[in-house]
């Protein structure tokens, strides 16, 4: 209680926990579920990226064991009281084999952007043919056991990973990007991710109403080609390919949506809305300034580049090609292109105007200042004297309403996605879990639509190039015998669940936080 008011959700709220393919699936003993045809299969197990400490050593198929354990998940996640659980499936156990042989009509823009692609059921039959079956049936096995415990089940298409087919990291990098596949600046990629999206919604449209084309997009395009210190592939500092991966991003997302809304015709849930509802899952980073004018301007501009850049293509059809607010271009395939959306939040950035950074790009002349958000010392103090994580990331719980209300003015059909703290040793956070679940309760008393919270994550897994060392599970995984051990708190987000509250003795871990 604040004040003697009862913090209640709202009664239809939903609460749940997202995880990805790639860092949750392998681990088996017997190495039966490995998948090497995904580019980060290759990246991480480079000697030149291990040697140079770009990526951690630790390898995937050493992980926890999803795919062999998944109905213990699941039925960890129903104890808890959770009603929503969100998976991603993986492009290259799907299609493990080129797919653009199977051939499609494909019409362009006077700007050279895709404007249709015609997908036919026959296509759809031919792509059968190069299907792998077993995956297949692998992912509809666990989508109808979450439904069988009554999870609503999201399924998410794209989440960093991609064919080995489509991105050739390791080449791309030796060649300076003059040789692929080049993945998301390959030409193909917009058309080769809608045949796989229509793919998916006429394999599981009768199971699946609530989509997600992407997580994260700008993710790889900022760390793979902007921030090449961070082991993201393909690790290459090329700025003046960003553009053109973001081209491609938004018009494989708008063909994408135009597919699923196609060959998905059947309502999963009674109580959906329409037979798909077809989103995108974005982390929405909060930029903050020093309080003069100069990084003011930065922290417009991070915002606008990171926040707004791809809203704005998928929602209001305008593309800003030239980075710079000013060249516009308005492709018939986009605008109008977003059912749902899901906010991803962790902390924030403080930024400092840098304008030489990146010469020609006048929007990209922010750089992160040391001590706030995601750049502090792991489980170091941030300036403000909050504590920061395992990932050097700051316990900022205010800014998830920034985050909220900035993708509140692009649609009002919203959920929180991704919310989760690296902490091995679970001190931190029960505080994390309940300040901003305290923050999305205001909001909610604001009169702001948002649907429901999923946690990242219910288990530890792999954290891209920091491997298993980073630890977001409520469990935590013995990696040898693949034993799930509960942390402290989950029990603490399983009554916080059952209740649909924060219960009075939780808000003892409320904060003091800024006025946002």
């Amino acid at each position: 209680m604040i004040n003697g008011v009862r913090v209640e959700f709202p009664q239809e709220f939903k609460w749940g926990v997202s995880q990805s393919g790639f860092q949750f699936e392998m681990g088996d003993m017997y190495r039966r579920f490995i998948d090497t045809n995904t580019d980060w299969w290759h990246w991480v197990r480079d000697p030149h990226n291990i040697s140079t400490k770009l990526v951690s050593g630790d390898l995937p198929e050493d992980g926890i064991d999803y795919i062999e354990l998944f109905k213990k998940d699941h039925e960890i996640a129903h104890s808890l009281g959770l009603n929503i659980y969100r998976i991603g499936v993986e492009w290259s156990r799907i299609f493990p084999h080129p797919t653009w042989l199977i051939d499609v009509d494909v019409e362009y823009d006077g700007n050279n952007l895709v404007k249709h692609v015609r997908i036919t059921e026959e296509d759809l039959r031919k792509l059968d043919e190069i299907a792998n079956k077993d995956a297949v049936r692998l992912y509809r096995e666990i989508i109808l056991d979450l439904r069988q415990l009554g999870f609503k089940v999201i399924v998410n298409l794209f989440h960093f990973t991609l064919p080995y087919w489509l991105h050739n990291p390791l080449r791309a990098r030796a060649s300076n990007l003059r040789e692929g596949p080049l993945g998301l600046l390959d030409d193909r990629f917009p058309v080769e991710f809608a045949k796989y999206a229509a793919y998916l919604a006429w394999k599981f449209g009768d199971l699946v109403d609530l989509w997600s084309t992407m997580n994260e997009p700008m993710v790889p395009v900022e760390l793979g080609y902007m921030g090449t210190y961070t082991g993201f592939p393909p690790g290459v500092l090329a700025v003046e390919s960003v553009s053109k991966a973001i081209s491609n991003i938004v018009i494989a997302h708008a063909l994408a949506y135009d597919m699923i809304r196609k060959f998905d015709q059947a309502k999963a849930d009674p109580g959906s809305s329409k037979p798909a509802e077809v989103g995108l899952i974005h982390n929405i980073i909060p930029a903050y300034d020093l309080g003069d004018v100069e990084s003011s301007i930065a922290a417009e501009h991070y915002s606008y580049f990171h926040n707004e850049l791809i809203l704005n293509a998928i929602v209001k059809g305008s593309l800003d090609i030239g980075l710079d607010q000013e060249t516009i271009v308005k492709p018939p395939v986009l605008g109008g292109k977003l059912d749902w959306f899901g906010v991803n939040y962790y902390t924030r950035l403080v930024v400092r105007r840098e304008a030489e950074r990146f010469k020609g790009y006048k929007i990209l002349d922010f750089d992160a200042v040391p001590g706030y958000g995601y750049a502090c010392t792991p489980y170091g103090i941030s300036r403000i004297g909050r504590w920061c994580d395992g990932m050097g990331w700051e316990h900022y719980p205010e800014g998830i309403k920034t985050a909220i209300r900035l993708a509140k003015s692009y649609v009002d059909n919203l959920y929180i996605t991704e919310n989760g703290t690296s902490d091995s040793r679970d001190i931190y956070r029960p505080a994390y879990i309940v300040n901003h679940l305290y923050m999305i309760y205001e909001l909610l008393q604001e009169g702001i639509r948002i649907n429901g919270y999923l946690h990242w994550a219910l288990t530890d897994n792999y954290e891209w190039a920091h491997g298993f060392r980073q630890k977001f599970g409520l469990y935590e995984v013995d990696l040898i015998t693949k034993d799930r051990i509960p942390r402290p708190s989950s029990k603490i987000y399983k009554e916080i669940v059952q209740s649909n509250s924060i219960p009075r003795e939780y808000m003892k871990y409320l904060i003091k936080t800024e006025v946002v």
